[in-house]
């Protein structure tokens, strides 16, 4: 019986070799559409899906495998009898290869095609074929990315390919499919229609990681959609491979960049800034971030909102930093950093689509929308007997985006549009500021305070105002928030309620 192999791509990438190689293996192939163009302009004996169903191509190609003789090929048990004669009585042949990948809808919908051009790119019959051939892989070894060409090639030379071989292809063959899927659900989703009944999650292997967060953990990460920006599109410019404690701070400094307009730096360690400043220039922004806590800095994750400049450049250089992530770098910054030879120097997009925030747990995970509210003056109420004055409006504004993105308990201590102390994942509000405090030293006199959610205890304002704070922005709604403003009142600090809290857990 003659083996057969039905090839319908939209990559094309590898694929006259792949269908050389299956002819000199005997089979004879069929095709669809742009796929067996490709293989005629290759010189490749190859015949119309048609002549497997009697079927034209119909609806501009919207219709063409989903017939019986393409998926009775596909589905037929051939150690049962039954399907065989089934086979036999109407004329079908048995599919003994599938290779299909799908229509591009990530890459048309991520350039903002229109609705209709979109929904053309949905495909309905790769899939169908895809999830028919992996439910029949004992039978039919279904192939849907080209790097597998060349192994199943060799598998094929080698006799009959294994079944934990073909476990795997199907294994990845439903994965691709439910993936596609997940992608097209997400973007015919409202926004603001609330959570589905299913919630569908789908990525991409950016890279394989050494470990995760300990050696003792596998890890890899995904890149979620075609071209998402941010990480996913990242691209590597020196240095090591970059790890997974070292992906989750770039992602956590690239965040708390992005709230800024004017140039930013932030350094980061354990996905909490221990050092943050905006300027009128990069340099001016990295030398004051670097200033809030030179220790932490070493061996840091460093993001700018800025293309890198040499300038800069020369500053970082001077220290240990694991990763430095900037929407570009220049010629000049990285002849600099190559010094640097270990260090990871990433260019990276701005983020296009923020989609959701999910979050793992035993048993399931958690999804909300991700917290991009920023700080509306209009919104706020001055709820001690003092208005803040314009600067302090201004520095109040800087610390209350700052502190969104500290690890809850979170307190900041800011003045000059910096960063001086930072006061993270205290299980005591108190203690925030006071490790705050003591970060930034003599610094702190003449601050302003952000923190995170409401004071449940004055003690807070009493630490903040020994210290020299001049205002304070936090979001109010304590049942002693009384007591909080009285304590602000009595040392002169100007007390700012947003009305809204920023936990990070």
């Amino acid at each position: 019986m003659p083996k057969r192999a039905l090839l319908s791509v939209s990559n094309k990438a590898g694929l006259p070799a792949f269908a050389r190689g299956l002819v000199r293996l005997g089979y004879e192939i069929y095709s669809t559409g742009g796929t067996l163009r490709v293989l005629e302009e290759s010189a490749i004996d190859a015949q119309p899906v048609s002549e497997l169903t009697g079927f034209p191509e119909i609806m501009d190609g919207r219709v063409k495998t989903l017939h019986p003789g393409v998926h009775g090929g596909l589905l037929a048990r051939r150690d049962d009898p039954e399907h065989m004669r089934a086979l036999e009585q109407h004329g079908l042949k048995t599919i003994d290869l599938l290779s299909v990948n799908l229509y591009p809808f990530a890459q048309t919908a991520v350039r903002g095609a229109e609705f209709g051009e979109v929904i053309e790119q949905i495909d309905v019959g790769g899939p169908a074929m895809v999830r028919a051939a992996a439910k029949n892989h004992t039978a039919v070894l279904v192939v849907v990315r080209p790097e597998r060409y060349g192994e199943v090639l060799s598998a094929l030379a080698d006799g009959e390919p294994q079944p934990d071989f073909r476990r795997r292809l199907a294994a990845e063959a439903f994965a691709h499919t439910a993936a596609y899927d997940a992608q097209v659900s997400t973007w015919l989703q409202d926004p603001e229609a609330g959570f589905p009944a299913e919630l569908a999650v789908a990525g991409v292997l950016a890279q394989p990681l050494r470990y995760g967060e300990n050696p003792h953990q596998r890890a890899a990460f995904y890149r979620v959609g075609d071209d998402p920006g941010g990480l996913g599109s990242a691209r590597q410019l020196q240095g090591l491979d970059l790890s997974f404690n070292n992906i989750q701070d770039a992602d956590a400094a690239l965040a708390l960049v992005a709230e800024f307009e004017r140039p930013a730096a932030a350094i980061v360690k354990h996905t909490n800034p221990c050092g943050l400043a905006v300027a009128e220039t990069l340099a001016e922004a990295y030398g004051s971030a670097f200033e809030c806590d030179r220790a932490s800095a070493f061996g840091g994750v460093v993001a700018l909102n800025r293309p890198l400049d040499r300038a800069t450049a020369e500053q970082i250089a001077t220290i240990f930093v694991e990763v430095v992530v900037a929407p570009e770098v220049a010629e000049g910054a990285l002849a600099v950093l190559a010094a640097r030879s270990k260090m990871r120097v990433l260019e990276a997009p701005p983020l296009r689509n923020h989609g959701l925030d999910i979050r793992s747990v035993a048993g399931g995970f958690l999804a909300q929308s991700w917290d991009g509210r920023g700080f509306d003056r209009a919104l706020c109420a001055v709820a001690g007997a003092r208005q803040p004055t314009p600067d302090e409006w201004a520095q109040l504004e800087f610390a209350w985006l700052a502190v969104k993105h500290v690890k809850s308990n979170a307190v900041v201590l800011a003045r000059d549009f910096a960063a001086v102390g930072v006061g993270a994942g205290q299980m005591s509000r108190v203690e925030s500021v006071q490790l705050a405090v003591v970060r930034a030293g003599a610094r702190a006199r003449g601050c302003v305070l952000a923190s995170d959610a409401f004071f449940p205890f004055p003690d807070g304002i009493v630490a903040g105002a020994r210290a020299g704070v001049t205002a304070i922005v936090q979001p109010g709604g304590s049942v002693r928030d009384a007591e909080s403003v009285a304590a602000a009142d009595e040392a002169g600090i100007a007390m700012v309620f947003t009305g809204e809290r920023h936990f990070r857990h």
